[in-house]
């Protein structure tokens, strides 16, 4: 159940409500998964700075080792992460190109000939 716990019908949070009882960890996971909503919500990369470290805290105290990993990776680039949200523009385009490129060479691998490959 990837979605957000307030689009789920009752029956899907009925059955998330009875895994919960049985793992007091992947109800912690899932807090933090919904609050991670109130960090990509954001406007500004002020308020980014203070929701940011209010989920990196609580994922701290979680400590489920399976976040340990994200939580590093955000200390490490908190600065770029929190910036990008005053920033309009992504190098997605870009990186959207490199992998169809990339994909292209795979596909022509076996090729012989470099101009029937180009």
């Amino acid at each position: 159940m990837l979605g957000k716990y307030d689009t789920f019908v009752w029956q899907q949070k009925e059955k998330l409500e009875v895994m919960f009882w049985y793992n007091e960890d992947l109800k912690m996971a899932h807090r933090l998964k919904e609050n991670f909503n109130n960090v990509l919500k954001c406007k500004s990369s002020e308020e980014a700075k203070k929701e940011l470290k209010k989920w990196i805290q609580m994922a701290k105290e979680s400590e489920i080792p399976e976040f340990m990993r994200c939580i590093k990776i955000f200390t490490n680039w908190f600065e770029e992460i929190v910036n990008a949200f005053d920033v309009l523009y992504t190098n997605a385009l870009t990186e959207g190109c490199n992998n169809k490129i990339k994909v292209l060479k795979r596909n022509a691998y076996s090729y012989q000939n470099f101009y029937r490959f180009r």
